[in-house]
C-alpha cells in the first residue's frame, strides 16, 4: 500500500509539472526573463515546491499538496514587459511572497481576499488567462501540421484519460518539435540545470501591476481552492503555517526567478483521494513522494527551456492554453452564474482581458478597480429596505413588523 501512495505522489508530480511548466516559462519570458533566467525560475520553483511538500507532509502527516501558481504565471503572460525589466519583476515577486507570509501571520489579508466578491475574483482570473486559452486556435491556423495533432491528442485523452490530457498533448508537441522543429538541436550546455541570481529592484508601478494581482490570484485561485479540496476528503490542515511556509519558499525562490509557491488545487485531489491509500492517515506519503518528484523534475528545467526555444512560440502557448481551459470555464461560471453582481463581473473581465496599461500598471489591477467601482455603483438594496418610511413605520406598528425590519438589517450586515 505504501508503494501505491508513492506512485500516486510521483504521478501527481509528473502531471502537475507537465501540465503547466510551459505556462511558467512563457510567463517569465513575457516579463523580460532571458532563457537562462526562465529556466532558473522553473528550477527554483521545483525546489521550493518539493521542499515545502516534504516538510509539511512530514510535519502534519497530511497530504498537503504544493504547487507553483499557474494562474500567477498566466498573469505574467498577460502583463508583458514592465518598467525596470526583470529585476523589477523579481522585486515584485518578493513583495508578493511577503504578502503571503503576512497573510499567514495576520488574519486581515485573508479577510481582505474573502471580501472581494466571488464573481469579480472569477472574472479577473478569466480575463487574465483568456489570451492563453485562445492560443490553441491561433496555433491551428498558424502551424496546423504541429498544432492539429496536439489538439486532437488533448481532445481524445480529455474524453478517456482526463488527467493525462495535457501531458499527452505535451508529448505529442515534443515529437512534433523533434520532427518539424527549427534550430540546430539541443546544446549540451543548455541542458544542465543552472541557477541565475537576479538582483531585485523595487518599482512602485510594477509592485501594483504584478505583486498585488499575483498575491490575489494565488490566494483566490490556488490557496483557497486547495483548502476546499482537502476539506472534501476530510483534511483540515492549519492554514497559517501553510501560508508562512509557502510564502518563505516563494521569497527564497524569487531572486532566482520563481514567482510563487502555494497550495495545489488540482493535483491535491490526486494525493488526498481514496485511490492514493485506503487509510487516510497514510496518504501523506504521497505528498512526500510528490515533493521528491518535483525536486527531480527540476533538474530538467534546462531541457524544458531548450525545447521551448526550438518550438514556434505559438505552439508553446497553445499547450499552455490547453492546460488552462478548465480553469477558464470554472472562472467564467463563477463570474456570471449569480445574477447579482454579473454586470460588475463582466466589466472586470473586459477590462482585464483588454491587456491595457495605465501609469505603468497592468490590466489585472484595473480590472479589479473597475469591477469594484461598478459593483458599488450598481449596488441595489434588498426590496425590504426600499419601502417608503410610511410603509416601514406601518410595518413596525406590531411585533411582526419590528422583527421583519430588524431581520432585514441583520441580514445585510452579515452578507
Amino acid at each position: 500500500m505504501r508503494v501505491q501512495a508513492v506512485m500516486a505522489g510521483l504521478v501527481s508530480a509528473v502531471v502537475g509539472y507537465a501540465s503547466s511548466f510551459t505556462v511558467v516559462l512563457a510567463g517569465l519570458r513575457a516579463v523580460g526573463a532571458t532563457p537562462g533566467q526562465a529556466a532558473s525560475g522553473l528550477l527554483a520553483l521545483c525546489c521550493g515546491v518539493g521542499a515545502v511538500a516534504i516538510f509539511l507532509g512530514l510535519r502534519y502527516r497530511m497530504p498537503i499538496s504544493i504547487a507553483w501558481s499557474t494562474p500567477g504565471a498566466a498573469l505574467l503572460v498577460a502583463t508583458g514587459p514592465v518598467p525596470g525589466g526583470f529585476p523589477a519583476v523579481v522585486g515584485a515577486f518578493i513583495v508578493c511572497a511577503g504578502l503571503i507570509v503576512l497573510a499567514g501571520l495576520s488574519p486581515w489579508p485573508a479577510r481582505a481576499i474573502a471580501a472581494i466578491p466571488r464573481p469579480i475574483a472569477g472574472a479577473m482570473l478569466a480575463g487574465v488567462i483568456l489570451s492563453l486559452c485562445t492560443a490553441p486556435v491561433r496555433a491551428v491556423v498558424d502551424v496546423p501540421l504541429l498544432a492539429v495533432p496536439v489538439v486532437l491528442t488533448w481532445a481524445v485523452l480529455q474524453r478517456y484519460l482526463r488527467q493525462w490530457a495535457v501531458p499527452g498533448a505535451l508529448v505529442v508537441a515534443v515529437i512534433a518539435i523533434a520532427v518539424h522543429g527549427t534550430g540546430n538541436g539541443l546544446p549540451a550546455a543548455a541542458l544542465r540545470p543552472a541557477i541565475e541570481l537576479t538582483t531585485p529592484t523595487l518599482n512602485p508601478s510594477v509592485v501594483v501591476s504584478i505583486a498585488i494581482p499575483l498575491f490575489l490570484v494565488t490566494m483566490a485561485a490556488q490557496n483557497v481552492p486547495g483548502m476546499a479540496v482537502m476539506a472534501t476528503y476530510g483534511y483540515r490542515p492549519p492554514l497559517r503555517p501553510v501560508l508562512v511556509a509557502t510564502g518563505l519558499a516563494s521569497a527564497a525562490a524569487a531572486p532566482f526567478g520563481g514567482h510563487a509557491v502555494n497550495l495545489a488545487a488540482i493535483t491535491a485531489a490526486l494525493t488526498a483521494g481514496p485511490d492514493t491509500h485506503p487509510d487516510p492517515g497514510r496518504r501523506w506519503i504521497a505528498t512526500v513522494a510528490l515533493g521528491a518528484g518535483q525536486l527531480t523534475l527540476g533538474l530538467g528545467a534546462g531541457l524544458a527551456m531548450a525545447l521551448v526555444l526550438l518550438s514556434p512560440p505559438v505552439l508553446v502557448t497553445a499547450v499552455a492554453g490547453l492546460a488552462l481551459l478548465s480553469a477558464l470555464g470554472s472562472s467564467l461560471a463563477g463570474a456570471v452564474t449569480e445574477p447579482e453582481g454579473r454586470e460588475a463581473a463582466v466589466v472586470t473581465f473586459v477590462v482585464t482581458a483588454s491587456g491595457m496599461t495605465i501609469l505603468g500598471i497592468g490590466a489585472a489591477f484595473w480590472g479589479l478597480v473597475a469591477g469594484g467601482l461598478t459593483a458599488l455603483l450598481l449596488h441595489r438594496r434588498p426590496p425590504s429596505e426600499q419601502r417608503s418610511p410610511s410603509t416601514a413605520e406601518a410595518g413596525a406598528e406590531g411585533p411582526e413588523g419590528r422583527t421583519e425590519v430588524m431581520s432585514a438589517t441583520t441580514d445585510k450586515g452579515a452578507s
